[in-house]
């Protein structure tokens, strides 16, 4: 697994255009969302992903899309989580989002960081320091709550909280999708 987190100018064709297809593949195809993916905030926001052989049609295994926030609403935003459905159960959600926390650490260091997930991932989040801020409320037919992620002193480091495949209990990540 080849881990990138890359501002939307250094994107290769051949990234974006995998990134875009693994998000419709998810959001619009799986899921049914009926809404244009491409939003207009992907050239503003940082890309953090997992590929694996570019020369396969679906090479991207984990995203998820950073937004910095600006000076009304500073709040550095998570949105377009998934994972592949190759990858559901294995652990990679969680080093997706260690990753992101990471990368916000380091270019936005001290900012607050929000997401917005299905109502059934406020566990998987809160194991990163994220509380409940809102909701539910419905997003796409279905229950959704905000939840933020203050900043409270050095970066903490996550990988002792990754799930491995045997244990007993491990995050659905069909879910995070």
């Amino acid at each position: 697994m080849n881990w990138k987190t890359l501002e939307f100018d250094q994107l290769s064709a051949r990234e974006l255009y995998v990134v875009l297809r693994a998000r419709s593949a998810v959001f619009v195809v799986e899921q049914s969302h009926v809404c244009l993916d491409p939003d207009g905030r992907d050239e503003q926001a940082l890309h953090v992903f997992a590929v694996e052989d570019m020369a396969r049609p679906m090479p991207v295994l984990a995203y998820a899309r950073v937004q910095p926030g600006d000076s009304e609403d500073p709040e550095v935003t998570i949105d377009k989580v998934l994972t592949s459905p190759l990858r559901r159960g294995d652990g990679t959600a969680e080093m997706l989002i260690e990753r992101v926390l990471e990368a916000v650490a380091e270019r936005w260091p001290g900012r607050a960081t929000r997401v917005s997930a299905p109502l059934g991932l406020r566990g998987f989040y809160e194991q990163f320091g994220f509380r409940k801020t809102e909701g539910p409320y419905l997003e796409h037919g279905a229950p959704f709550i905000g939840l933020t992620r203050q900043v409270r002193g050095a970066p903490a480091r996550f990988g002792s909280r990754r799930r491995e495949r045997g244990a007993a209990s491990f995050v659905n990540t069909f879910e995070l999708l």
